[in-house]
């Protein structure tokens, strides 16, 4: 598949520094290179805690492919922001699909999925999987 096909990511937290760090974080152990389009969205426009239809919307627009889009989450308020997006039907971008799976461990699973050239199918379940990742 190539770059310009690539699933986008977009993570969605109640903290702009945390979504772009998790973003970080994902995109640089995946290799750090640029191949797949990850997009924080965190925050309110004014820069506090919560979360925004419209950043969350823009983010999904910045790195959609043509692929499909994945989108994970931090929080119940995050999965309800998501979930009214998709329920307007014209929001998001066709294709966009919201991650049932943990946030940081299923981000990086997501991206490193991704980044390998998988569809959109295979990346959602390896960012699901992330549930079952063992610590201890």
């Amino acid at each position: 598949m190539s770059d310009d096909k690539r699933v986008g990511i977009v993570l969605v937290s109640h903290s702009a520094e945390v979504a772009a760090s998790v973003a970080e974080l994902a995109k640089s152990l995946a290799g750090g290179g640029t191949s797949v389009p990850v997009a924080p969205a965190g925050g309110t426009e004014d820069g506090g805690l919560g979360t925004s239809s419209e950043l969350i919307a823009a983010a999904a627009a910045a790195v959609d492919r043509g692929a499909g889009v994945a989108v994970l989450t931090d929080l119940g308020s995050a999965v309800l922001t998501v979930k009214a997006l998709l329920a307007e039907g014209d929001e998001l971008p066709d294709g966009t699909r919201l991650v049932d799976a943990p946030f940081v461990e299923g981000a990086i699973a997501a991206v490193v999925t991704a980044a390998a050239g998988a569809d959109l199918e295979a990346v959602r379940a390896a960012a699901e999987e992330a549930y079952s990742y063992r610590k201890v």
